[in-house]
This record gives C-alpha cells, structure tokens and sequence, in this order.
C-alpha cells in the first residue's frame, strides 16, 4: 500500500486529507482496481487519528465510485476507475517536484491546485 500522512496541525480536515491522498493514488495508477486499501482501525491506529475520520474519507471515496467496501474483502479500489492520462500524470510530478523546491507544504500545493481548477474556465476535459 502506498504510504498515507496526515497533518493533524493543517487546516484541511484529515478525513480529506485522507480521501485526496487516496484519489490521487488511483488517478496515479499507484493504487490499481482491487487494489485492497487498510481496515479503518488499522490506518486509524497507524495514523493517530478516530476510526471515524478514516471511515469518512472511505465514504466519500466509496460515493465517489473510486473504492468499493464489501463485508468478506474490505475496502477494494474499483473496477473500471480510469487513471490519469500520462499528461496529466507528468504534470503533477513536475507540480510535486516543484512545491517540494518552493519549500510548499502538501496541504499547500494542495491548496493551490484546488484554488486553480476553481479559477479554470469550463469543465476539465473528459469529466
């Protein structure tokens, strides 16, 4: 499993913390369809934070339609989630590697692209 943080001082709740780190994975193709993500109290006591904040982001992933939780295999990524396409997957490493050099936090890059995409005119492309 690809490693997941939260920032407990950041403004951004860690329940969306959360699901954003795990979106991102899937639209990467780091967490692929099946993929099986932790038990909530297993990455609640990794992380140090309530069962209930992590069975949030799981929630809202799950109505998002990126992660299925069935009773027997747990919380799996779903079948048919598309990954980003290669353009859009190297622009986010350029985005990455660059915030890391500007000394941006990753709930302020974070921050950033959400404030861009608000700005952006029209609906992004394929969605």
């Amino acid at each position: 499993m690809t490693t997941l943080t939260v920032d407990l001082g950041a403004a951004e709740p860690p329940y969306e913390q959360l699901r954003a780190q795990v979106a991102g994975h899937i639209a990467t193709g780091a967490l692929g369809p099946g993929d099986r993500l932790p038990t909530i109290r297993a990455l609640a006591g990794d992380l140090g934070v309530a069962t209930g904040t992590v069975a949030r982001a799981y929630r809202e992933l799950e109505s998002a339609g990126l992660v299925t939780t069935r009773r027997r295999t747990g919380t799996v990524v779903a079948a048919g989630v598309p990954a980003a396409d290669d353009a859009v997957r190297r622009a986010a490493r350029d985005l990455a590697g660059l915030a890391r050099r500007e000394g941006l936090s990753e709930v302020e890059t974070i921050d950033l692209v959400r404030a861009a995409l608000r700005g952006a005119p029209g609906p992004l492309p394929g969605r």
